[in-house]
């Protein structure tokens, strides 16, 4: 349990270690690949909740990507693309059917890239000493928990509204949605104990569901050759991992 709530910390943290070998030059080569990561990540990501509704039988109409992550070039060639909208990107025309499944796969397409190459690589370029990778990985491995208030929050809700007290059609509406600040002003105008303890729930659930994402994603890195990352002041592994 105490790796399950750690590792992606000490992963992170260990792993930005191992990669300082050149000092204030190799930080600066983290960044530069976290910016360019999240740069090329942002327009992938929604793209792939649309994919993942299309994929499971559902519409898409509308995906919202800001012009500074290629919304205009993709909305030129994707006709349910508009360059703009209040985030950086997001999937606000869709209809999934009724189906809560197809609405989970909307959700988690995404996060595909962190079960792989996001941990994997992450711990790749670490042990390899590769700064520039480890911070291109960053946004992949940790896409889960940079998704807290947003899709993880919507998966953890609409997983708290299959329970009995709050399956209605009015606490659907209320409490499924992909912003979290937003949700809570819902709740908070619809002044219900009931309603506060279910987003609080999908809070909770949300982090959980990142969490094991993570997780899984550090399982498969195992299998391949990559496991957690360990603490620099240890002896060196083996250098061919």
């Amino acid at each position: 349990m105490t790796g399950f709530l750690t590792t992606p910390f000490s992963d992170a943290l260990f792993g930005l270690d191992r990669c300082m070998a050149k000092g204030v030059r190799s930080l600066g080569l983290v960044a530069l690949g976290l910016l360019v990561g999240w740069w090329i990540y942002v327009p992938i990501h929604e793209l792939l909740h649309a994919a993942g509704c299309l994929i499971g039988g559902g519409t898409v109409t509308r995906l919202e990507i800001s012009p500074i992550y290629l919304g205009g070039a993709l909305a030129a060639v994707i006709p349910w693309v508009e360059a703009g909208g209040e985030y950086a990107g997001r999937l606000s025309g869709f209809d999934v059917g009724g189906s809560d499944g197809i609405y989970l796969l909307t959700d988690f397409a995404p996060f595909l890239l962190t079960l792989l190459p996001g941990v994997w690589l992450l711990r790749r370029a670490a042990r390899r000493q590769q700064p520039l990778v480890f911070g291109l990985a960053l946004p992949l491995a940790f896409a889960p928990f940079t998704s807290i208030t947003g899709d993880a929050y919507e998966i953890g809700s609409i997983l708290t509204t299959h329970l009995g007290p709050w399956s209605s059609a009015g606490a659907r509406e209320i409490l499924r949605g992909d912003d979290l600040f937003y949700k809570f002003s819902d709740v908070a105008d619809a002044a219900s104990g009931g309603l506060w303890l279910a987003s609080a729930l999908a809070t909770f659930l949300g982090l959980i569901w990142a969490l094991s994402t993570y997780a899984a994603g550090g399982w498969i890195a195992r299998q391949l050759g990559q496991a957690p990352i360990e603490d620099p002041k240890l002896p060196a592994p083996d250098p061919d991992l």
